[in-house]
């Protein structure tokens, strides 16, 4: 089969995704070979550019390095005439089955047929994390995700950011312009070239191809062009051959492993910038360190009256890590992280704008308010939405809350984890701002009789998969393993396209070392979502978030609360499911608004996988990368569950103090039990 198009007669051979899984009709993505620059495969939503693997360069296309993991088995090419530009995939003697799939969620995946398992294996899939968004970092930005980087996206070399707030805010998609212009002169000396190593190459819509040119000729060429911004060579077989070039922007741009060379035009007094420095250094630096010696103690003062509220939040923040700077039998709490100091990477934000933002923390900017105060929605500057989490004045709990949240999810970007985009500390005034997401929370939703119509299955499958892959990244994929401990149906936060969105980190837990397990005597959480073993004794793990994961599956298939009030004989919504599974009726459990929408097997398939998160025992519990696998792989045998353990009667008075009000960044509440 061919993956292309037939230049004569516009005929093309693409990808469309289904609507649901169960449901064939025509969905929101398209996979198309994009033939106006080099040839590139793209993925579209609606009108929308969603992925782009990047140009083909002869091998493969530039993007996706791991196409070369299974050339073994599998080769690729790019076939190029005048009735067919195509990218085909041939398969060597005795290679397993292999297909190409564009899920109903946009994701494509090449699988291989396992015969002796009888399962298809996902061999690659895209896009893959946050740097394959397209044009995430905007025009001349660079999206890095190696370990080592303190941020995803940062402007080329040579250029600034268009926005300096918004990109503050690390909303980056405005782009970088020049530091400074180009001289655009016929003399190719004027302007020259910086090169960018090991990246995904850009775009090639706004770009030309001439594969009979050396890099030398290309270099030349575009020197030559006001318009032309950069270039790279477009075969890379045989130690490259051909060029391509770029005229007025780059864009989607990113460091990736096996990555290839960008040549990106600069001003040649920009080249020289460093040069000019060195020496500037030579002759400066003593007559510097006369100054700084008499007017440090001037500068100081006026520093910290600038900066006061700055230095005032860390002065808090690092009292606080001083004051908890101790291991417990294998957890590191957020503050722990780091021996010497403590390392934020997060904007600080204004008291004062703060307070211009939310009309001075008008009722009617309030979107929710729980134990540690109040959330209010604010229009920072150039129009952007904001939901800012204000600490109740005198909460102790509240405070180390604010605490973790700030140290910790600051360094977390994922797309189902809500974004934290600055924080602020001002006398007793504590706050957080986190990006705003219109939809509220998902107990908004599900729990709601004239809401939960808007969530059909295909919704409500689209959130359950999401908050699996949220808490994947935490556990297995972050640079840190993180427990969440207060996952719960109120925590996940819906953006406008209804994409979950994991909140509220202010009882998150980091693991060091090789430890898998710990204990606590003071146990912090929601009642209904946490585990038997941790509410008991203490003792939580990566399996106790899978534990609540599993009751907010049962609640978004059912629309019922852990709790259910409504029904009489059973203690909670595990033992309504469990008793309806031992029956052969969990059909029954599914909501009656999804009676049109919902793919029976599918639902099935979820409460089955719903139970195994629930069980008593910690270790018959799956990993989330397990549970992942599960729901989006629906050939694969799952075990039999075991029957939860109901000790929702032991603690009454827990019962009646632990219920908690919604708790996300738009509404949010911190409920606590105390260890016995």
């Amino acid at each position: 089969m061919r993956f292309g198009k037939n230049p004569e007669t516009g005929a093309e051979w693409s990808l469309t995704s289904w609507r649901a899984r169960n449901d064939p009709t025509p969905g929101d993505y398209r996979q198309v070979l994009d033939t106006q620059g080099l040839p590139e495969s793209v993925l579209w939503q609606g009108n929308v550019k969603k992925f782009s693997t990047g140009p083909w360069n002869g091998m493969r296309f530039s993007g996706i390095p791991e196409i070369a993991s299974y050339s073994r088995e599998f080769s690729v090419e790019l076939v190029d005439r005048p009735d067919e530009i195509a990218y085909v995939f041939n398969s060597s003697a005795g290679a397993p089955f292999s297909c190409l799939v564009l899920r109903e969620d946009g994701v494509l995946e090449r699988r291989a047929w396992d015969k002796d398992k009888r399962l298809w294996n996902v061999l690659m899939q895209s896009p893959r994390g946050f740097c394959d968004n397209y044009g995430e970092c905007g025009a001349f930005g660079l999206c890095n995700e190696d370990d080592a980087a303190t941020e995803f996206c940062s402007c080329v070399e040579g250029f600034s950011p268009v926005n300096q707030s918004q990109w503050s805010m690390r909303e980056t998609s405005g782009g970088c312009r020049r530091n400074v212009p180009l001289e655009c002169s016929n003399v190719t000396t004027t302007d020259g070239f910086r090169v960018l190593k090991g990246v995904k190459l850009p775009d090639t819509d706004n770009a030309a191809a001439d594969m009979s040119a050396t890099l030398e000729q290309c270099r030349v060429r575009c020197l030559a062009n006001c318009s032309c911004v950069a270039y790279s060579a477009a075969d890379i077989r045989s130690g490259g051959s051909g060029c391509v070039m770029w005229k007025d922007d780059i864009v989607d741009v990113r460091y990736i492993e096996n990555g290839q060379e960008l040549y990106v035009r600069l001003a040649k007094s920009e080249l020289l910038v460093n040069e000019k420095r060195r020496d500037m250094t030579k002759i400066v630096l003593p007559v510097t360190v006369s100054l700084l010696a008499l007017t440090l103690a001037g500068m100081y003062l006026v520093w910290m009256c600038i900066h006061r509220g700055r230095a005032t939040s860390l002065k808090f923040l690092q009292g606080r890590y001083q004051n908890s700077h101790k291991k417990t039998r294998g957890f590191v709490s957020a503050s722990d992280e780091h021996d010497e100091e403590l390392d934020l990477d997060l904007p600080f934000v204004c008291f004062g704008d703060i307070v211009s933002a939310t009309n001075n923390f008008s009722e009617d900017n309030m979107l929710g308010q729980g134990g540690f105060g109040k959330v209010y929605k604010g229009m920072m500057d150039d129009n952007n939405e904001v939901a800012i989490k204000r600490l109740g004045k005198g909460s102790r709990q509240g405070a180390e809350e604010f605490r973790n949240e700030v140290v910790l999810i600051a360094k977390l970007q994922h797309r189902n984890l809500v974004r934290l985009l600055g924080y602020c500390i001002h006398g007793d005034e504590k706050l957080l701002i986190y990006e705003y997401l219109p939809n509220r929370s998902l107990d908004s939703f599900i729990f709601n009789a004239a809401n939960k119509k808007i969530l059909d299955w295909p919704t409500r499958f689209k959130i359950i998969k999401g908050v699996a892959r949220g808490l994947l990244y935490l556990h297995q994929d972050s640079r840190l393993t993180i427990i969440h401990r207060d996952l719960k149906s109120s925590n996940i936060l819906l953006d406008t396209d209804m994409n979950p969105k994991i909140s509220d980190f202010g009882m998150a837990r980091i693991f060091g070392g090789n430890e898998q397990e710990a204990n606590t005597n003071r146990v912090v959480g929601t009642y209904g979502y946490m585990s038997p073993e941790y509410a008991m004794d203490g003792a939580f793990s990566v399996k106790s978030d899978t534990y609540s994961f599993g009751v907010i599956l049962l609640e978004i298939i059912s629309g019922l609360k852990i709790t259910l009030t409504r029904f009489t004989g059973f203690p909670n919504l595990l033992a309504y499911a469990w008793s309806l599974w031992q029956d052969g009726k969990a059909i029954d459990m599914v909501d009656s608004s999804l009676a049109r929408t919902c793919s029976p097997s599918e639902a099935l398939r979820c409460i089955h996988i719903g139970l195994l998160c629930v069980q008593d025992n910690p270790n018959s519990r799956p990993l989330m990368s397990s549970v992942v696998f599960m729901l989006e792989n629906e050939s694969t045998l799952l075990s039999v569950p075991r029957q939860p353990v109901y000790f929702s009667q032991r603690y009454p008075e827990a019962q009646r103090t632990g219920e908690s009000t919604s708790s996300s960044v738009n509404s949010i509440s911190v409920t606590m039990l105390e260890g016995r």
